[in-house]
């Protein structure tokens, strides 16, 4: 594994996109620092509006890197979790200006997936994951319904013995507000 992983890091390093399996669903992924490398993923599913993107990271200290506060609900509602849990904070920081959306919230998923974890670390920076699908069509299920288009446009794909049990649907989401406030987006 960790030979796949310095070339996934090389690539991150290099702006690239990489296709990597995730605790959920395959993703496509790239610096969630790097503005330019975002672009990318944009145009590579064909998106149009500018809805913000799901991070991956691994732990709390990461967290506080990126989100400027911490609501106390959202530490309950992570270690209460049996299933992959993406919560949208109020305010993202130190993350490329295209991640975050337009009010400044940023989607968050604390990853447990032996790849990502190992990939992160390795990183050392937050990792976009978006669903390794063209816009407005479902997620794939697993590696081998992957859109040619896409497995094309992207910089480094992660060989599929790396995938895992990962649970083949996408997150439940949960919003978090300022005065914790939780709102059920996905379920």
């Amino acid at each position: 594994m960790t030979a796949v992983v310095q070339q996934a890091v090389q690539t991150l390093h290099a702006g690239g996109l990489i296709l990597y399996p995730t605790d959920t669903v395959w993703g496509i992924g790239c610096d969630a620092t790097n503005a330019a490398a975002v672009a990318k993923i944009f145009a590579l599913k064909r998106r149009t509006d500018r809805r913000s993107l799901i991070v991956l990271m691994i732990d709390s200290s990461m967290l506080r890197r990126h989100i400027v506060q911490l609501p106390a609900a959202a530490s309950r509602a992570a270690e209460a979790a049996t299933t992959p849990l993406t919560i949208i904070y109020p305010q993202a920081r130190n993350l490329a200006e295209n991640v975050p959306a337009a009010d400044g919230s940023v989607a968050v998923r604390l990853v447990r997936h032996p790849f990502c974890e190992q990939l992160i670390r390795s990183f050392g920076q937050p990792l976009v994951s978006t669903s390794a699908n063209i816009s407005g069509q479902p997620a794939p299920v697993g590696f081998a319904d992957i859109d040619g288009a896409i497995r094309c446009g992207c910089d480094f794909i992660v060989p599929p013995v790396y995938e895992g049990t990962p649970t083949r649907r996408p997150s439940s989401i949960i919003k978090i507000g300022l005065h914790e406030e939780i709102e059920i987006i996905r379920p």
